[in-house]
């Protein structure tokens, strides 16, 4: 992974556009709700969730927001009021499948053009499930085709299971995006180097 440098606003505010002032999104216990994709609102909804008093504010952004009887400093960073448990099963998703492999192969670990396998194929009673399928490139897919790892003479870097949501959150922290503001850092722990 590459060094990632926090956002600043030296130059002039942005303005208030969507996309413009996300604002990180945390539980009660001040962790993430969720690190890939990263728990963000838009400056709107963190706006609104201050109003009707269902988050507290940890950090802001230097942007105001008026109305005719108030000034509201932006949140960059609230946390929930009540706590959401993290222990709920993981939906089995494509995305989800693909985070706990890595988004990449588990035959011969490239991240290119990616889909599924049934690691014992359907044809071999082999089920949809957390268990039996992975990720895998389209050209180890094609390879396998049809058959069971072992009689294409391919094996697996990992033996597929069903995540938590612990380890998939786990699993997200190796896949920082591409932006995060200053104010973030604190609560927000990366598998990559940060520079001061």
């Amino acid at each position: 992974m590459g060094i990632i440098q926090p956002a600043t606003f030296d130059a002039p505010l942005p303005p208030l556009t969507d996309g413009n002032y996300p604002c990180l999104i945390l539980n009660a216990d001040y962790q993430p709700l969720n690190y890939f994709p990263l728990s963000l609102w838009s400056w709107q909804d963190a706006v609104k969730a201050v109003f009707l008093d269902r988050v507290h504010i940890v950090d802001q952004y230097s942007q105001i927001v008026r109305s005719a009887k108030l000034e509201l400093p932006l949140p960059s960073v609230v946390a929930l009021k009540d706590y959401i448990p993290q222990n709920r099963t993981p939906a089995f998703t494509r995305f989800n499948l693909f985070l706990r492999d890595g988004f990449s192969c588990v035959y011969c670990s490239s991240p290119d053009e990616l889909t599924f396998d049934h690691v014992i194929p359907r044809r071999q009673g082999g089920k949809t499930s957390w268990k039996n399928i992975v990720a895998a490139c389209s050209k180890c897919n094609l390879k396998k085709g049809g058959r069971a790892p072992g009689e294409a003479g391919m094996q697996l870097n990992q033996t597929p299971k069903r995540p938590s949501v612990f380890e998939l959150q786990a699993q997200g922290r190796r896949f920082p995006p591409g932006y995060l503001h200053e104010s973030w850092f604190d609560y927000l722990y990366w598998d990559v180097e940060l520079q001061a």
